[in-house]
């Protein structure tokens, strides 16, 4: 078999409806879009548009904010996976674990603003973790097993200097 011979079955890809080509068709003159007005027209643009009554996001009041300038992106890793790399043989608990160390065992994808650790589950290793933060139960769940968390001071960005 070569890749210039693989095609589809017939039938898997029909053809597109061709619009507007005359009455025969069965989409011409209007291509199936009614008669004039602003929605038989290219550019649409009435999402919201309640036909000049006060649109429903106006009616509505507001409430809150997000400050999204000083909201923090954590990647949350639960105690359960951590353990679980560990069996694996991705982590070494003898030596320090960070953000970076959990990126290239897997446990994380990327490091966005640090690591925060979450209990729920016990642990049953010694992690020596240096990381960004964590719950007062993951704290707990793991001084118990006999290891130690260090909370690292938020990285100052360039972008709140400014």
């Amino acid at each position: 078999m070569k890749l210039n011979g693989i095609s589809d079955k017939d039938g898997a890809t029909p053809s597109s409806k061709r619009v507007g080509r005359g009455i025969g068709s069965g989409k011409g003159k209007t291509a199936g879009r009614g008669v004039k007005g602003q929605k038989s027209r290219s550019g649409v643009s009435i999402n919201g548009f309640e036909g000049g009554q006060m649109p429903i996001y106006r009616r509505l009041p507001k409430r809150g904010f997000s400050n999204a300038m000083f909201t923090s992106d954590y990647n949350e890793v639960s105690i359960a996976r951590l353990e679980q790399a560990v069996e694996a043989k991705k982590l070494d608990v003898k030596s320090p674990i960070t953000a970076e160390v959990l990126r290239e065992a897997g446990v994380i994808r990327r490091v966005r603003d640090g690591v925060r650790v979450l209990g729920g589950s016990e642990a049953k290793s010694k992690f020596n973790l240096e990381i960004a933060g964590a719950s007062k139960s993951a704290i707990a769940a793991i001084e118990k097993a006999g290891g130690s968390v260090k909370v690292l001071a938020p990285a100052k960005s360039e972008e709140a200097d400014a």
